[in-house]
């Protein structure tokens, strides 16, 4: 499959990184930072971070999905703060990354950090079935902890 971007800013390839794979079995792209300066993130506090750039999916068969870095998340405690961004197929404005500081230190996005990770996979839109009874599992409707440690 192809995968449009468009450049939103002229900093995009020039200054920052576009988004790339870093090694060929990455699954998803890094996206960086394009602004123009760097963003403090107390502790507890949320941002818009942009990325500088718009994609077009080919078609509602795909989404992209933005991750979170595992570095930052597990590093520093920089997580997305909407958990999965969500980018539908007929979606056509910049990406931002919602980023927030879980940590008990204040942190500085710089200008070009890669700040997240970009996926893009196949979608299924299922016909939905309301049925009165579900099949029997072993689980049964067993939640949280229902299966052990």
């Amino acid at each position: 499959m192809e995968l449009k971007i468009k450049a939103l800013s002229p900093k995009v390839g020039r200054d920052f990184p576009a988004p790339h794979f870093a090694t060929a079995g990455s699954a998803a792209m890094d996206l960086c930072a394009c602004m123009d300066e760097a963003i403090t993130l107390a502790p507890g506090q949320r941002c818009m971070v942009p990325t500088g750039i718009a994609i077009a999916l080919p078609s509602p068969a795909y989404v992209a999905l933005v991750f979170a870095r595992s570095g930052l998340g597990i590093k520093k405690g920089i997580c997305l703060s909407n958990g999965v961004g969500v980018i539908d197929s007929d979606y056509r404005g910049e990406i931002g990354v919602g980023l927030v500081n879980l940590s008990q230190e204040t942190y500085v996005i710089q200008p070009g950090d890669r700040i997240a990770q970009l996926m893009v996979t196949p979608v299924l839109q299922p016909q939905l079935q309301f049925v009165q009874e579900l099949d029997e599992t072993e689980r049964g409707a067993g939640g949280f902890g229902s299966t052990g440690r």
